[in-house]
């Protein structure tokens, strides 16, 4: 059988080792359909995997990349023919089942998105899982029924994947945003995918009171723990905040308070076994909605050889926005 370049984790000694080889094609898993693998993406969740910071990987060997584009091969699958393009985010891809850190990968069709009109393969992974969730936010808020004529919106980690995007989408739909950032430096890059005024990540990221003078309407967090506590604490009455990230922990420090002294609504988006319909409206509207050139000023290209070294950058916040990586 035919071999193909990936990044592999394998379990180590010391925990596990990270290695750029060969793979053989025969001990790729089971799918019907087997894809040519050309841009993926690099998220928080890749890092954990590659790093070994979180037991996010859960199958030795295992090749990362939760997320891709590419064109299929082979396909045992009705709704996919050779030369169809695709994309893939979550379904375990990268954690229980081998993912995009590679020439190709074998997956179940369903879990594929044929590639919106509107946007190439290199565009689908700039937006990626990162801003596919950002999206399922926004869908979530509007579910909700919260409107820009309710207040402002935040967005935490709004220098990050999910947060870049997040930004740009509000600021399209008409959301005054407030975007939330340990760094500095970065205001100029937020105020120029739309963001309206910078609040700095200290202000959110220290325990604070149960209930806080309302700020904002809604939000869309990426960081959970007390920075989520605080958001949930100032949001204005029948408001709601779109969680869907933990980089600074999975706990929640909070009180019952805001939800029932002003009726707060707490969303959580599960973008990993989001149902097939969802799914497609969400890039649907990503290919309709985000503005392309504010995507292009959010990404940085990298090669397939360079992504071993990212991981610990992503999780120490030394990436901004998207990174592609291209495989092809």
């Amino acid at each position: 059988m035919p071999t193909f370049k990936a990044w592999v984790i394998e379990k180590a000694e010391a925990g596990q080792s990270l290695s750029f080889h060969d793979f053989d094609e025969a001990d790729l898993m089971d799918g019907d359909v087997t894809v040519r693998v050309t841009h993926s993406g690099l998220n928080y969740k890749d890092g954990l995997a590659m790093t070994g910071h979180s037991p996010v990987v859960r199958r030795f060997p295992m090749i990362p990349g939760i997320d891709f584009s590419g064109v299929v091969e082979a396909s045992d699958h009705p709704e996919y023919r050779p030369g169809d393009t695709v994309v893939l985010t979550g379904w375990g891809v990268g954690e229980t089942h081998l993912g995009a850190y590679a020439e190709k990968a074998r997956v179940k069709g369903d879990w594929l998105v044929p590639l919106p009109e509107g946007l190439s393969p290199a565009q689908a992974m700039a937006i990626g899982t990162a801003g596919y969730t950002a999206m399922l936010c926004l869908m979530a808020l509007e579910h909700h029924g919260v409107t820009p004529k309710d207040g402002p919106a935040i967005v935490t980690g709004a220098s990050g994947g999910v947060g870049s995007v997040a930004v740009a989408l509000l600021a399209r739909a008409g959301w005054h945003v407030l975007a939330s950032t340990g760094r500095a430096d970065e205001e100029d890059y937020l105020k120029s995918l739309g963001a309206a005024e910078i609040v700095d990540r200290a202000q959110l990221s220290e325990s604070g009171k149960p209930l806080a003078k309302e700020r904002w309407a809604a939000g869309i967090d990426a960081v959970g723990s007390t920075t989520l506590a605080n958001l949930l604490a100032a949001t204005k009455a029948d408001g709601a905040i779109a969680a869907c990230g933990l980089a600074q922990g999975m706990d929640l420090p909070s009180s019952v308070a805001p939800f029932i002294l002003r009726g707060v609504s707490l969303l959580g988006i599960n973008s990993v076994t989001t149902p097939g319909r969802k799914r497609r409206e969400a890039w649907a509207r990503l290919a309709s909605e985000l503005d392309l050139d504010k995507l292009a000023a959010m990404t940085t290209t990298v090669s397939l050889l360079e992504v071993g070294g990212l991981g610990e950058r992503i999780l120490a916040g030394g990436t901004r926005g998207r990174t592609v990586v291209q495989v092809a």
